[in-house]
């Protein structure tokens, strides 16, 4: 029997292909996200959010030592409860990991659309065409937000809107102090429309924090020329097709103001870690 749209399994890609140049020489042999923060592995902090928010499904592509990403979190990852005793309650509290391999499989990174196109069969499995609504959660692995809420209600608010995609953008922070992306909110509304700001557009702009829903039919045309599941390894980045797609007044997107951090550098991994004496 085919599974109505909204009705699938929501799972989440977490994105830790990267290199990340601008860590070196930590990361030189430590892959980005498994660098400690506040002692724990900096992707650790949303795998647990996802599988305590009821996502516990998830999907990690990899390529500079993405063995010792595997290694450390393997294919089911237990979540500690806080007295550090496993809570094995209901079975609930782990994560089923699965990997999308493209340094592997290609020889490097297919940069962030390439990547979720290639680990598109491990996100949406059917290809029915009944199910083109099957949406997913995408993040970065080396972003720190810790308090970001990964809801079911916001899965819901998208699978109503008949959007390709929402972002959750964060105020700019002093390494991307022109932002990404604009947006136009109606007075009281916390979720707008996602817009693709002409450079001299005087309207404000925010960043990206990395976080979002999506489609399958994002990543299909006519957005997107990658037949399903990339097979030729194909290199895309995501921000043209955003763009593509705000165009097109197919892109929601709403503000969100915790805590985040975009660890790109060690002065900003040092300062996660600071402890005030």
């Amino acid at each position: 029997m085919t599974l109505k749209p909204g009705k699938l399994p929501v799972k989440a890609m977490i994105l830790a292909a990267g290199r990340g140049e601008r860590m070196r020489p930590l990361t030189d042999v430590t892959p980005k996200p498994l660098l400690l923060v506040q002692g724990k592995p900096l992707m650790q902090w949303p795998i647990e959010a996802l599988a305590r928010a009821g996502f516990p499904d998830v999907v990690i592509n990899t390529d500079w030592l993405g063995d010792k990403i595997e290694n450390y979190f393997s294919s089911v990852f237990a979540i500690k409860a806080n007295n550090g005793v496993l809570n094995k309650l209901l079975n609930k509290e782990h994560s089923k990991i699965v990997y999308s391999h493209e340094g592997r499989d290609f020889g490097g990174a297919l940069e962030t659309a390439g990547g979720i196109a290639r680990a598109l069969p491990l996100l949406c499995p059917s290809q029915d065409e009944e199910v083109r609504d099957q949406a997913f959660w995408v993040l970065a692995g080396d972003v720190f937000s810790p308090d970001f809420e990964f809801s079911q209600a916001a899965v819901n608010r998208f699978m109503a809107s008949g959007k390709l995609a929402h972002l959750w953008l964060v105020p700019n922070p002093m390494h991307n102090p022109g932002g990404d992306f604009g947006l136009a909110l109606n007075a009281g509304e916390r979720v707008g429309l996602a817009l693709n700001l002409p450079k001299d557009d005087p309207q404000p702009r925010y960043t990206y924090s990395t976080i979002g829903l999506y489609r399958r039919a994002f990543f299909e045309p006519p957005l997107s020329s990658i037949p399903f599941g990339n097979p030729l390894g194909v290199k895309a980045p995501l921000a043209p097709l955003l763009r593509a797609a705000m165009d097109n007044q197919a892109v929601s997107a709403e503000i969100y103001t915790g805590a985040w951090t975009d660890v790109g550098t060690p002065e900003r991994l040092a300062q996660l870690n600071h402890t005030p004496e």
